[in-house]
């Protein structure tokens, strides 16, 4: 077992050192962070995906467990949103930012990378975080677009976008692969390995750029307040609950508390702004809650690593 010390600087530290050093090249060469982005979307993250599942046997009854524990989580989460943001007496526009920033996790810029560091000799643990980067997707595509816009696009739009999604590829063909274990010829693997390998630094250098045009003076308010605390300290806890409930133990319990800890997804910041509605407390959140899970992340870790052995 990992100390809280040894946790940090070993995992939760090189990835503060890639956010940092994201943040510094941005303000110091402005790249295109839409660019980066779709690189990471349609290149890096497919990848990554696709080598873990390729390479990864999960099992019928694993999967059953993952996603049960899934839909209990997501949907405590919507819950316990709902009911906090009529506690603060919040406008309409500012419940909804303040829904999706509970529900929308970091699982993919975030998610993976940790969890790649943490179950470096376990694949299952990568594997179960690409199963949550999955849901986490539908999430936010369907719940998280509805609470900003129930009216601007139709649920067939919705699935059409979220059926383009290069990961959703990735996921189907890795998967298909693996079970009927068809092979890769060398001159594709070689490169396909590669690109996945680079998905990490990629992922978090960029994280650290977009980060870095967010303003951290105005993020101190009590919208976002509450927000970092349900998601980085509340949401962990009640999935801890969850695991006890269902009987959870070893790696996929492991893997599943660690993933309910992560910080807000930038996705509800993207989404804020595509749709202008409260945009910048979006932001702000996204920006605290990283910071944050810096700390309240490590302790999990270490959390996990105690109780689930």
């Amino acid at each position: 077992m990992m100390y809280l010390g040894m946790i940090f600087f070993k995992i939760v530290a090189p990835i503060l050192v890639l956010l940092v050093l994201g943040a510094f090249l941005q303000k110091k060469f402005s790249f295109n962070l839409k660019a980066l982005s779709q690189l990471i979307t349609y290149c890096f993250m497919p990848a990554a995906v696709f080598v873990n599942l390729y390479e990864t046997s999960v099992e019928l009854s694993v999967l059953g467990e993952v996603a049960l524990f899934i839909v209990l989580f997501i949907g405590s989460q919507m819950v316990l949103s709902h009911f906090l943001a009529k506690g603060l007496g919040l406008a309409k526009t500012e419940t909804a930012v303040f829904k999706n920033s509970v529900v929308l996790i970091n699982s993919g810029n975030y998610g993976i990378p940790v969890a790649q560091m943490i179950f470096a000799t376990q694949p299952i643990g990568v594997a179960i975080q690409v199963i949550l980067v999955i849901f986490q997707n539908m999430t936010t595509y369907t719940y998280g677009l509805y609470n900003l816009i129930s009216s601007t696009k139709s649920g067939m739009a919705i699935i059409k976008d979220f059926l383009k999604m290069p990961i959703i590829h990735a996921l189907i063909i890795g998967v298909a692969m693996n079970f009927f274990n068809i092979g890769i010829p060398q001159f594709i693997r070689i490169p396909i390995d590669h690109v996945a390998d680079g998905f990490i630094a990629v992922a978090l250098i960029t994280l650290g750029a977009q980060l870095s045009q967010l303003e951290i003076k105005s993020m101190f308010n009590k919208t976002v307040f509450v927000s970092c605390i349900t998601r980085l300290v509340v949401g962990p806890a009640v999935a801890l609950l969850i695991i006890f409930v269902l009987g959870l133990d070893g790696v996929v319990a492991q893997s599943l508390f660690i993933a309910s800890a992560f910080p807000t997804s930038r996705n509800s910041s993207s989404l804020a702004l595509e749709y202008d509605v409260e945009s910048a407390t979006a932001a702000q959140t996204v920006l605290f809650s990283t910071i944050v899970s810096c700390l309240t992340v490590t302790i999990v870790i270490y959390l996990a690593e105690l109780l689930f052995t």
